[in-house]
C-alpha cells in the first residue's frame, strides 16, 4: 500500500527542485552535488521543504523572498556561502544590482557598519562572476546636505513610515541620549529610508526580516511591522516573511516575531483568525 507521506514528500520533493532550479538557473542544483558524499538527505529536505513548501507559498513573490533571504542572512553575517547564492538567486528572480546594494547600506542601520561592508564585498564577487558591470548610485543631495535639512527629510519620512510609534522611540531617548535620537531621524530616515532605487515595501519587509532574524530587537520589530503596514504591506505579506525567516534563522526567531506581529495585528484591530498561545517556546 502507498504510503501517503512519502506521496505527500515527494511531491513536495518536485516543487522544491523546480523552484530550486529556476532559482540558481540550473537544471542540477549545486546543494544536491555539494552534500552527496556527507548528508544527502540534509540536500533534499532543504530542497522539499524550503524550496518545496516555503517558497511555493503565496503573497510573496519570488523576488520578494529573496530580498527577504538575502537581508536576513546579510545581518545574521555567517554565512557568506549562502549570501552569495542567494545574491545570485535574487538576479535571477528580477532584482537589479542596484536593489541589492541598496539592500546592504540600508541593513547598516539595523545591523552595524560591518554587516554593510562584508554584504557589499559579496555583492560586488556576485557581480563579477555574472559579468554585471554595476554603476554605483549618485550620491542623494540629501545626503550633502546640511543637517537640519536631513534631518527635517529624516522626521518626515519617520512619520510617513514608522508613524507615532516611531516618534515615541525618538522621544524616549530625549533625556538621556537625544543625540541618538537625533541620528535615527538624520541618518537613519533622513540618508538611508529616503534614498532612491528599494522601494518602501522592499525596504520594510526586508527590516522585519532581519530583526526577526537578529532576534534582538523586539520593540524595534514591533516599529517596523506597524512600518510594513503603514507603507501598504499586508497581513499576509507580514506572515509569509516571518515564516520565511525560519529556513534561515530558526523556527525559534520565526516563533517570537510572529507573536511580536500577532500583538501588533491585535492593535490595529487587524488581527488574524484562530487562537493562539501568548507565548511559546517550541521547537
Amino acid at each position: 500500500m502507498e504510503n501517503p507521506h512519502q506521496v505527500s514528500q515527494d511531491a513536495n520533493y518536485g516543487i522544491g527542485l523546480d523552484c530550486l532550479c529556476r532559482l540558481e538557473a540550473t537544471d542540477r542544483p549545486s546543494i544536491i552535488e555539494a552534500l552527496a558524499d556527507v548528508a544527502p538527505d540534509l540536500a533534499s529536505l532543504a530542497i522539499s521543504f524550503v524550496y518545496g513548501q516555503i517558497y511555493p507559498r503565496p503573497h510573496l513573490t519570488l523576488k520578494e523572498r529573496q530580498l527577504v533571504t538575502v537581508a536576513a542572512l546579510a545581518a545574521l553575517g555567517n554565512a557568506r556561502p549562502q549570501l552569495k547564492f542567494h545574491l545570485a538567486g535574487a538576479l535571477n528572480a528580477g532584482a537589479t544590482s542596484t536593489e541589492l546594494v541598496e539592500l546592504m547600506l540600508h541593513l547598516v542601520v539595523y545591523a552595524g557598519f560591518p554587516a554593510g561592508l562584508n554584504g557589499v564585498f559579496a555583492a560586488r564577487e556576485v557581480f563579477a562572476e555574472r559579468g554585471i558591470a554595476h554603476t554605483p548610485a549618485q550620491q542623494d543631495a540629501r545626503a550633502a546636505a546640511g543637517s537640519d535639512a536631513r534631518y527635517q527629510s529624516g522626521w518626515d519620512a519617520l512619520r510617513r513610515i514608522d508613524g507615532h510609534v516611531g516618534e515615541q522611540i525618538v522621544a524616549s531617548l530625549a533625556d538621556l541620549a537625544p543625540d541618538l535620537g537625533r541620528f535615527i531621524v538624520e541618518f537613519g530616515f533622513g540618508d538611508i529610508y529616503t534614498r532612491p532605487g528599494l522601494g518602501l515595501l522592499d525596504r520594510e519587509l526586508a527590516t522585519v526580516a532581519l530583526l526577526a532574524a537578529l532576534g534582538t530587537a523586539a520593540p524595534q520589530l514591533r516599529v517596523h511591522i506597524h512600518g510594513l503596514l503603514n507603507v501598504g504591506g499586508t497581513r499576509e505579506q507580514l506572515v509569509e516573511a516571518l515564516i520565511h525567516t525560519a529556513a534561515y534563522a530558526g523556527f525559534p526567531a520565526a516563533i517570537n516575531a510572529m507573536l511580536v506581529a500577532k500583538e501588533v495585528l491585535a492593535e490595529r484591530g487587524t488581527a488574524p483568525t484562530g487562537s493562539a498561545p501568548t507565548s511559546a517556546s517550541p521547537p
